[in-house]
This record gives structure tokens, C-alpha cells and sequence, in this order.
């Protein structure tokens, strides 16, 4: 429950921050050009009986603008006066244009108007991206460093590669550090540059792996090479009660040889594919049993006069019943644990191209991997506010939050300008074919398309928000 409710509350903080500053962009530039905001919310407030649905709101003095909250917590918004949106306030539309509203501004003042959401969600993230490497600075583990290589799929081992080498980078350059963008460059590149037991070589790639399969793929496509080394051992866990220690090396489990972690986490989802199809508590159990087989350093006698004796691995095998979530109840290093993390630190003058170049090449990779969506991998992937607050971190971490914000924050501006009738970049697409015919669409044409494209975010909503309910009941 504390982990849910610490990603609730920073899932709840990015994105009221969000939109209150995505609505924040319309209200400036309406403002600028002189034309009334009638209502500035965050989250909507659809009407419920008498109750006209605002947990609160004010109206300041000789204000035209009414500020609140609403209860239904989807977004917000900012009702400009002489606007179709997602009020379908249709009456207003039907009295004589005046010079304060939207309508009777010209068209590259409601342009602007429409994209200041967007450019604001936009500058805000490359701000928060360079403000993080100002303060933080960039830590990563280059893959060159990564001294005991990396673990392969069966896939991966088609194409040549091999347990234990070290990727270096492809064709495009060298590879930075273990992470998305890596995986972007393995799946379009033609050749892969890596170092196998100390020489440094190439491997032919085909320049079309479909990325979302080697993301998903189980075990996937590559991961860093762990060793199966324990370096701690929970309380009254069943490593415990078989006495396992720092230092023990796992090396079988159920007959099954594992030469590292990566290898022994296999194992147990192999377990859990033979838990999913269990029938009775007998059947459970009988999974739950398992055959340990770990090295331990220790001290051999000298077999001659009993006397001397070497340091030596010695084998024990125990066998133990696995929690009910199939875990032993042990933690091996962690990636940063193995490897010295390498930190480039900016100035602050410094930090703003970094920032820049850095939210540019997010954007660049998370516009790329749109066209997996219209893939039926790619649909299944699709996901609502609880895949969304999956990605917080489950403690407090004001780094990760803030990355996480940046990120949702150009996610955001992307979305929002995606050419979508009720999205701004609807209304900017009505405005560009306004500017360049010299006429205007009619309003009942507007607030049709108004409808269609408000119908088709509701369906898309339902529809991601199913795919988190049916993951979170292990059905996808």
C-alpha cells in the first residue's frame, strides 16, 4: 500500500503540474492577444446533479476568469470564450461574434493560442532535462565497461552473438550506456561492434529487428551479464533457512545448470509458466520444491597428514520450498555495484544545450517507436494511468520524478499535437487549412468534428486502461 500511494502521489503531482502549465500556455497567449478565458481548471467538472461539479473555485475581482478544480481527474482545461472545444458550449456560438473572443481574432493569433499547451509542455521538458544534468549531471556505465559482457537470447545467438561479449556500439557509433537508445540502434543497425574474450570484432545484423520484440521477448533480446553471487540474504527467507551467505555462488537449480543470475531468474519464470497451469495445492507445492546446487569458498585438509590446507570451492546441494511467489529470498550486486558509474557533470550555462540535445533525442526515439503501436504487440503495450504510475519509482526519488515529469511532459506535447479532432493539433490543422483557403470551416462542421474526435480519446482511454486491468489479472 506505501509503495502505491508513494506513485500515486508523484504520478498525481507530474501530471497536475503538467496541465496546469500545458492550460497555463492557452491562457498566456490568449491573454496576450486580448481574448476572454472564461473558466482555467485542473481536471474537469462535469455537473452531477445539482452540484456543478468543482471541488473548488474563485473568481478574483474584476476578473472574467473563474479558477478551479474539478473532480474528475482526466486532464483540465481552459474554456476561451467564441472557441469550440470540449465544452460544446454551442449557444455562446450562436450570439454576435465579439471582439474579445477567439472567433474574431486572426487566424496566426488563434494559432498561437492553440499551440501554447503544447510549447510550453515542450520548453518545460528540455528545462527540466537540463536543470537535472545541472544538478545531478549524467551517470551512466558505458556498455564498453561492462568487463563481464552481457547475457543473449536464443534470437540474439542467431545473429552470431555470444554469452559473455561486450557491446561496443554499430555503425551509427558507439553505444553510451545500456539503455533504450541501444536497443534503438541494435534493431536498425547493420553491423553490431563487440569484444569477445579480449579481441575486438563485428557481427552482421539484418538492419530490421522489430525493437518491441526484443523488448519484450522473455528472457530479452540482451541484458547485462549478473553474476549468481549472493551478496545478502533476507530474514527467515528460504535462502536462510538453507544457510545461504554472501559469497555463495548458485550454480543449478532443479537439475538445471545456471552460469549466472540471468540464467537462474530464467529458471524460476520457467516455474512460473508450470505454476500458471497448476491445478491443485499438491501441484503448487510440488513447483514450489526446489533443488539448490551453490559453491562456497572453504578449507580442504591435506589428505596425506591432515595437518595443511588450501582454499578450495566446495559444492553443497539443499532443497528447499520457494515462496509462494517463487522467490529464494536473496539479492545479488547490482549493475552499479559491479561497475563504477562514470558522472559528466555540466555547468549551468553548460546544462541548457546538454538538456536540449538530450530531450530532442528522447522525443526523436519515442516518435520512432510510434509505429509499433499499429502493431497487435504493439496494441497490447498500450497503456493507462496505472501503467503510467507503474513508471514512478516506488520510493521517493525527486531525480527519477523529475526525469519521469520531463518525460510525461513531452509525451504530452506530442500527443496533444497529433492532428486529432478535441486535441489542439485538430484545431491547429483547421486553422492551417483556414490559413491557406482563406475560409473557414463551418461551426457545425467544428463541433461535429469536436464530437468525433472527444469520442475517439474516450474509447482510446477505455481501451489503454483496459490493457492495465488485464495485465494487472495476468491476462497480457
Amino acid at each position: 500500500m506505501d509503495i502505491f500511494l508513494i506513485r500515486l502521489l508523484q504520478f498525481m503531482l507530474a501530471i497536475g503540474l503538467l496541465v496546469l502549465l500545458h492550460e497555463g500556455g492557452h491562457f498566456f497567449f490568449a491573454k496576450l492577444f486580448g481574448i476572454r478565458v472564461e473558466k482555467f481548471y485542473l481536471f474537469f467538472d462535469p455537473s452531477i446533479w445539482k452540484w456543478d461539479g468543482s471541488l473548488f473555485k474563485f473568481k478574483p475581482k474584476n476578473s472574467d476568469t473563474q479558477y478551479g478544480v474539478g473532480w474528475l481527474p482526466l486532464g483540465g482545461y481552459c474554456k476561451i470564450a467564441g472557441m469550440i472545444d470540449e465544452s460544446f458550449d454551442t449557444e455562446q456560438m450562436k450570439q454576435p461574434e465579439q471582439p474579445w473572443e477567439f472567433r474574431s481574432k486572426p487566424a496566426w493569433q488563434r494559432l498561437l493560442v492553440m499551440i501554447g499547451g503544447v510549447l510550453v509542455n515542450f520548453l518545460l521538458a528540455l528545462f527540466i532535462y537540463s536543470m537535472i544534468l545541472f544538478y545531478w549531471g549524467d551517470t551512466y556505465i558505458p556498455t564498453k565497461n561492462m568487463t563481464l559482457g552481457m547475457k543473449f537470447n536464443t534470437e540474439a545467438k542467431q545473429y552470431g552473438f555470444q554469452d559473455g561479449d561486450i557491446l561496443v556500439g554499430t555503425e551509427k557509433g558507439e553505444f553510451k550506456d545500456f539503455s533504450a537508445d541501444m536497443y534503438r540502434d541494435l534493431s536498425e543497425a547493420t553491423r553490431a561492434d563487440i569484444i569477445r574474450n579480449g579481441k575486438a570484432m563485428s557481427i552482421s545484423l539484418p538492419g530490421d529487428i522489430n525493437l518491441l520484440g526484443m523488448l519484450k521477448a522473455e528472457p530479452s533480446f540482451v541484458r547485462p551479464l549478473i553474476p549468481a553471487v549472493v551478496d545478502s540474504v533476507m530474514n527467515d527467507s528460504p535462502a536462510a533457512k538453507m544457510g545461504l551467505q554472501k559469497g555463495d555462488k548458485l550454480v543449478a537449480i532443479n537439475g538445471k545448470p545456471v552460469d549466472s543470475y540471468n540464467e537462474f531468474t530464467d529458471q524460476l519464470g520457467v516455474l512460473e509458466d508450470m505454476m500458471t497451469a497448476a491445478k491443485t495445492q499438491a501441484d503448487s507445492m510440488k513447483i514450489r520444491t526446489a533443488t539448490i546446487v551453490f559453491e562456497r569458498e572453504g578449507l580442504l585438509m591435506d589428505s596425506i597428514d591432515n595437518q595443511t590446507a588450501k582454499t578450495a570451492m566446495i559444492r553443497d546441494t539443499a532443497t528447499i520450498t520457494l515462496t509462494p511467489d517463487l522467490k529464494l529470498g536473496f539479492f545479488v550486486q547490482t549493475i552499479a555495484g559491479i561497475y563504477k558509474p562514470v558522472t559528466k557533470e555540466y555547468g549551468f550555462f553548460e546544462s541548457f544545450p546538454a538538456g536540449i540535445a538530450y530531450g530532442l533525442n528522447v522525443l526523436k526515439g519515442y516518435v520512432g517507436d510510434m509505429k509499433y503501436v499499429f502493431t497487435a504487440d504493439g496494441a497490447k503495450s498500450i497503456g493507462g494511468f496505472g501503467a503510467i504510475g507503474s513508471l514512478f519509482p516506488p520510493v521517493w526519488d525527486w531525480y527519477l520524478f523529475w526525469k519521469m515529469t520531463a518525460f510525461l511532459s513531452i509525451i504530452l506535447a506530442f500527443m496533444n499535437i497529433l492532428p486529432i479532432p478535441a486535441l489542439d493539433g485538430g484545431h491547429v490543422l483547421f486553422l492551417i487549412y483556414e490559413m491557406i483557403t482563406r475560409r473557414k470551416p463551418s461551426e457545425t462542421f467544428m463541433v461535429r468534428a469536436e464530437y468525433v474526435g472527444f469520442g475517439l480519446l474516450i474509447l482510446l482511454m477505455v481501451f489503454a486502461n483496459l490493457n492495465d486491468i488485464l495485465r494487472w489479472l495476468g491476462y497480457m
